[in-house]
Formats: structure tokens, sequence, C-alpha cells
């Protein structure tokens, strides 16, 4: 685990630290790679989180949100504490098998899933995966597959594609 104290700065809406290049060289090192996402962990302040490294026009940013440091926006140019390595658990999330049954079934929304981009798909997946319950879930499946279909609104958008 690495330590490092660094300035909260923000772009757009988003705020976020920049990580020291020596730190980034180790991470890179241990995950095999210096392009993509690359998950890490650690804390913020000495609260623990789990997240990803993103390469954004040309830096490598650690994006700190709200469950990361509390009112992250309201803390522009405060200096924070990061602990930071990188995170070689699986974060594959299972899709709900609700939502796998129902796909099943309709084989059009299927291939409709099927041809979204692996973002969109984790993004239905994840969200129906964290729902608690199973009138919750079984309600948003029937809006997933409406979606998939054409006929609502589901996870902000207004058509799957």
């Amino acid at each position: 685990m690495q330590k490092f104290n660094a300035i909260l700065e923000i772009i757009g809406v988003n705020p976020f630290v920049f990580v020291p290049i020596k730190i980034l060289d180790e991470i890179f090192s241990v995950a095999g790679k210096d392009k993509g996402k690359i998950p890490v962990c650690g804390t913020v302040n000495g609260r623990k989180y789990t997240q990803t490294l993103i390469k954004y026009s040309g830096e490598w940013r650690l994006y700190i949100n709200t469950t990361m440091l509390r009112d992250s926006p309201k803390k522009i140019g405060e200096s924070i504490e990061v602990e930071i390595e990188f995170d070689p658990k699986d974060r594959t999330i299972q899709s709900h098998f609700k939502l796998t049954k129902a796909l099943e079934e309709n084989k059009e929304a299927q291939k409709i899933f099927d041809g979204l981009s692996p973002s969109k798909q984790k993004e239905i997946v994840r969200y129906i995966s964290f729902l608690k319950s199973d009138e919750s879930i079984a309600r948003n499946v029937e809006k997933a597959i409406g979606f998939l279909l054409g006929k609502n609104r589901f996870i902000g958008r207004d058509k799957p594609l």
C-alpha cells in the first residue's frame, strides 16, 4: 500500500486527485498494464474504498466520490491523505437469475441486450443486482425488458442503443 497527500481537484462535476508518477509506475508494474481501467483500493482520510484509476485527457486520475469522501465536491482545494494499491480481486457482477430468466424467455430482448456495449450491459446487470427486495427486483426486471424493447425508460435512458 502506497501513501500520499494530494490536493482535491475537480473536472466538470467530478472531484479527483492526481496519483504521483512513482506510485503509478508501481501500480502499473503490479497490474501488468498501464492502459485501460486499473482497479485499485485503499483509503481516503482513513476511509476504505474500491475504485478504478482512469486516464483522462492524458492524465491518470483517481476520482474521489462522496462514498470515499463525504461532501467531496465541497472540499475542492483541500489536502487529503490517500492510500492506494492495485486491487486484483474479480469485480465481475453476476446477472440476477430473474434477469437471466426474463432474457431467456424474450428472445428479442435477449438479442438487443447481446448487441449492447459491455458497459451498457453491465449498467443494467449492476442496477438489478444491487436491488434488495424481491418486489423491486421483479418490477425492475420487467422495466429492463420493456426498455430493451423500446417501450419505456430505464436507468435514466430513453433507448438502449
